[in-house]
């Protein structure tokens, strides 16, 4: 998918690699840019239209819809990542609820509209959605979640004509590593390469250089085997 003369929509638009991704999706010639945040937006592109979009506020996601009448292209970036030790169900369900539910439900209210455009849908996940860092436990395990997700509706609307990509990024100079030291990528080389791979057809996305080290040995696993078989079970029984 060529991102020039499109529609996109970003959620977490306001900062990191949201905001990057709205800059790189103006770069590559989109003509509409739909910015979601929770907090009141404006920016000097005319094509860019900012949304108050609380992926966990139903209202707030009707309404977009509402605003939204084509679309190309939904990322699903906002998220929440907070250091935990699984002591507390509440860290959990936060998580859980901005992570996970929340894509779940932006995707299954604009899957109508992308259905008709044959769209695609990009979830920007973690390289922590494979193994969970120890220090984040409730964050890994809603980023796990939402892996499980985007494979399952990868094979579900493979079929509609709708795309489905999972970005595994690795660590990444945002607010939520900002107490990490450890090398990170920068927001703006991240948003390059996730929409490369949405143009290059790259169903997991791996876009830094620690993702990209794990890129080769994910596409060739036992995992990513398995999911295929799982998708081709599907197919023959809708076919069925």
């Amino acid at each position: 998918m060529q991102l020039a003369g499109k529609t996109v929509l970003v959620t977490g638009a306001n900062r990191g690699i949201g905001q990057a991704l709205v800059e790189e999706a103006l770069r590559r010639g989109a003509t509409r840019v739909y910015a979601g945040t929770r907090q009141p937006l404006s920016h000097v592109d005319a094509r860019v239209t900012p949304l108050t979009l609380d992926v966990t506020n139903t209202a707030q996601i009707k309404d977009a819809v509402v605003r939204i009448d084509s679309l190309d292209m939904l990322i699903n970036n906002a998220g929440v990542a907070l250091y935990d030790d699984l002591s507390d169900d509440a860290e959990l369900e936060r998580h859980l609820a901005v992570n996970f539910f929340g894509p779940y439900r932006v995707i299954q209210a604009f899957l109508p509209v992308l259905i008709r455009s044959r769209g695609t849908i990009v979830n920007n996940l973690s390289l922590l959605a494979i193994a969970p860092l120890p220090i984040q436990p409730a964050y890994s395990i809603s980023k796990a979640a939402a892996l499980s997700m985007t494979l399952s509706l990868r094979a579900l609307l493979a079929g509609r004509g709708v795309r489905v990509h999972a970005a595994l990024t690795g660590p990444t100079d945002t607010d939520m590593t900002r107490d990490l030291a450890i090398p990170k990528s920068s927001p703006e080389s991240v948003a390059r390469a996730i929409l490369d791979g949405v143009e290059q057809g790259d169903e997991e996305i791996f876009p830094d250089p620690m993702s990209a080290s794990m890129a080769e040995g994910w596409r060739m696993s036992v995992v990513k085997a398995f999911e295929r078989q799982n998708a081709a079970f599907v197919d023959a029984t809708l076919v069925g």
